[in-house]
């Protein structure tokens, strides 16, 4: 296949690049650049800058790079309590941004796209194990974007003859195999990189949010999954869209995790104590979201392939590296 990737310099972005690569597909990548590092795009992919906003520019790069067999749209803006600050900012890259290129797509013939969304349109899910048939209600302006793209998506499919793959991701984390890319932000707030930045020194400590929720030990639980798992659902969406079929996936486990486990499996891996502060519960924090993903096993014949520990071995090399290199 031929695949141009919006946002292919972002974390989940750049891993599924990487595994296109790997599997001998050719690969566009387009990036502003905004969030992204141009460091992170692998020397086989072609990269152009531009703007998923910019209409012009998109119309240029379908021309150039004919013969696109699918779209993958990574490029949004993700920070929760940013969407919250600054709402017109989210509804214009996230909303806005995925208009122009359904635009792009349409008007050049190109009518494949996989879509990254995120487990926030669930907002308060009732039960603790979600469906993609549940009821979907955000809580925050992130949330309510991805779930107006979504609808934007399947309204411009029913007109235009798009055909779509929207993948519902929970807790992604880890790094590439290869060590050479990972999760590299100055701000992290997931908590895998975060509880490792605390047992490698360059927090002073992680603080934990609630030690009184009805689970095993008191603490949140979550689904988390492996960025490269996430990476390879983007190829089988891909190949499932020029099927000619649509469809909404959850992406996870279908299992969970407390915040005290990971935690430990930190401790485990790393050998180091992790300092920890507990503190009282935040507002809106339910006590399990976990994915069910039946329906991706069976309609994409994906399945999960590395282990919480797996994530965590691999998040705590890409992040030690970092640290001999800078030494360096």
């Amino acid at each position: 296949m031929k695949v141009l990737v919006i946002g292919g310099a972002g974390y989940i972005g750049s891993h599924t690049v990487y595994e296109l690569i790997r599997e001998n597909h050719e690969v566009v990548v387009i990036d502003n650049l905004s969030t992204g590092r141009k460091e992170d795009i692998h020397e086989l992919a072609t990269f152009y800058q531009a703007d998923i906003r910019d209409l012009n520019s998109l119309n240029e790069v379908f021309k150039k790079e004919n013969n696109i067999d699918v779209v993958m749209h990574f490029a949004a803006k993700l920070i929760v309590p940013e969407s919250v600050e600054k709402p017109f900012e989210y509804y214009d890259n996230n909303v806005f941004g995925l208009k122009v290129l359904l635009e792009a797509m349409v008007a050049n013939k190109v009518n494949n796209i996989v879509f990254s969304s995120t487990a926030a349109v669930y907002g308060e899910p009732e039960n603790s194990i979600c469906t993609e048939e549940d009821f979907c209600l955000p809580i925050n302006p992130y949330g309510e974007t991805k779930l107006a793209a979504e609808k934007l998506i399947q309204w411009s499919a029913k007109a235009y003859g798009l055909n779509y793959c929207i993948l519902r991701y929970f807790n992604v984390a880890g790094a590439d195999v290869s060590g050479e890319i990972g999760l590299y932000k100055d701000n992290l707030t997931h908590l895998i990189p975060v509880t490792i930045q605390a047992a490698l020194g360059l927090r002073d400590k992680l603080v934990v949010f609630g030690t009184d929720y009805e689970t095993k030990d008191g603490t949140c639980i979550r689904d988390y999954i492996h960025v490269t798992d996430v990476a390879k659902a983007h190829i089988l969406g891909a190949e499932f869209t020029t099927k000619q079929q649509s469809g909404i996936f959850n992406l996870g486990s279908n299992s969970g995790y407390t915040v005290q486990e990971i935690i430990d499996m930190v401790e485990k891996v790393s050998g180091i104590e992790v300092p920890v502060e507990y503190s009282g519960r935040r507002p809106g924090d339910p006590a399990a979201i976990v994915a069910s993903n039946n329906k991706v096993i069976e309609q994409l014949g994906w399945n999960v392939k590395n282990t919480l520990e797996d994530i965590i071995k691999s998040d705590w090399n890409f992040r030690l590296s970092k640290i001999e290199v800078s030494r360096k």
